[in-house]
């Protein structure tokens, strides 16, 4: 049997960002849209954030 890990869903504070991106964004200790950097690029290091999580992001903050 596998490790047991917790689903954190494909939504990031309201926004429709995937598993992977809303995943990357709580291992690095953000909790909110608000949390973020202004430069949301700067997060496209992160392992599993995309371009596709930047520009959701973007429209959700315009």
């Amino acid at each position: 049997m596998g490790e047991a890990t917790e689903d954190r869903g494909p939504v990031f504070d309201g926004v429709r960002i995937g598993r992977p991106a809303t995943g990357a964004l709580i291992d690095a200790g953000y909790s909110t849209v608000a949390d973020l950097p202004a430069d949301l690029d700067e997060l496209l290091a992160l392992h599993g954030f995309g371009p596709s999580a930047v520009r959701r992001l973007t429209e959700a903050r315009a």
